[in-house]
């Protein structure tokens, strides 16, 4: 369905999009007053993306959108609105104060998210991950869910043991995880007649499904590494940088690092800029931001974690502000704002060593 409470034609045209799975809706409003123009529904198809696109542009000249996830239902409409060269702002959930007041509803929430981009609110550039960067974030959702995958089976073959019949126990006791996994892999459990057999089948099934998520993993690490080095290879070369956290950081950042203005907006990205906590007789002192990508704050903590074990400079670090009265925590924090200055740094160098290429 489509609606047109006026036309205008050549004004800048602010159109909020309300994004879901099989829909989007949308509503245009003139970007000057703020006037409405219009609501549109299209399906999630490069057709309906192409129907928006031709009505956003039959209000004016110069459109802008702010879209609705971005990084989830959204994504496809932004990846096609960039490639037609249209400028996209990442809108990150309605105004609660709209919410209340006018209730919940997509042209409302479409509304929302217009009016988000015309005052201000919303004012981040969509982030970009259709090339290397996308890659690497497919590769670590299948890498993630794999370790979590043999976790758990490692867990089930421990439970299984203490279970086991005592002649079975007494053949796996004391032997390290892998060589459990080996163990069990080899088993041969005959005719399923006896809690031993019926066990013994059990094992073998998941140390071989364990045995072909390790397979699994060393494909992925080796993939893993190669497109991050290839994406950045500045960034892998800090120390406490490997594949995995490297790739945790290019996936926040996106393939348009651009789109953040200052090292300060990169800590917040990442949840570790520092907000005061002083009140009273309590001054000086930071906590926790809880904002952010936590998956990119846990790789600037496990990049801190590598340095306090094996850098000087950051140990020297630790010991002086530890003299100053700093917990151990909020020294972790300061250090984590450290290093996302210096993440920040070396992905614009990477940038600017591109941009001469």
């Amino acid at each position: 369905m489509a609606s047109r409470s006026m036309t205008e034609t050549q004004t800048d045209v602010t159109v909020g999009v309300d994004t879901h799975g099989e829909i989007h809706v949308a509503a245009a409003f003139t970007t000057g007053l703020g006037r409405p123009l219009g609501q549109l529904e299209i399906p999630t198809t490069p057709s309906g993306y192409r129907r928006l696109l031709v009505w956003a542009r039959s209000f004016g000249a110069t459109v802008q959108f702010g879209v609705e996830g971005t990084g989830s239902f959204g994504a496809g409409l932004t990846r096609f609105l960039r490639s037609e060269g249209c400028s996209v702002i990442e809108v990150n959930r309605p105004n609660r104060q709209t919410r209340h007041s006018r209730g919940k509803s997509d042209p409302v929430d479409a509304e929302a998210a217009a009016r988000a981009v015309l005052s201000g609110e919303a004012t981040s550039i969509a982030k970009e991950d259709h090339q290397l960067v996308g890659m690497i974030c497919s590769l670590r959702v299948a890498r993630r869910s794999a370790v979590k995958m043999r976790t758990q089976i490692a867990n089930q073959m421990h439970s299984l043991l203490i279970t086991a019949p005592a002649e079975l126990r007494e053949l796996l006791r004391g032997l390290s995880r892998d060589q459990l996994i080996a163990r069990a892999a080899s088993m041969r459990p005959g005719a399923v007649t006896t809690p031993l057999a019926a066990t013994k089948l059990a094992m073998k099934g998941l140390a071989l499904r364990h045995e072909l998520l390790a397979e699994e993993l060393v494909t992925l690490d080796v993939e893993l590494a190669r497109l991050t080095k290839e994406a950045a290879p500045e960034l892998c070369s800090l120390l406490g940088v490997g594949p995995d956290v490297a790739g945790a950081l290019l996936v926040a950042v996106g393939d348009n690092p651009e789109r953040l203005r200052s090292e300060g907006s990169f800590a917040n990205l990442c949840g570790a800029a520092l907000l005061p906590a002083s009140s009273g007789k309590t001054s000086n002192r930071h906590r926790l931001s809880r904002g952010g990508d936590r998956i990119a704050n846990g790789a600037l903590w496990r990049i801190v974690m590598t340095r306090l074990a094996s850098h000087q400079p950051t140990q020297d670090y630790m010991a002086r502000r530890t003299a100053q009265g700093l917990s151990k925590r909020e020294i972790v924090r300061c250090l984590k704002r450290y290093v996302a200055r210096e993440v920040y740094r070396t992905l614009n160098l990477e940038r600017d060593l591109a941009g001469a290429a």
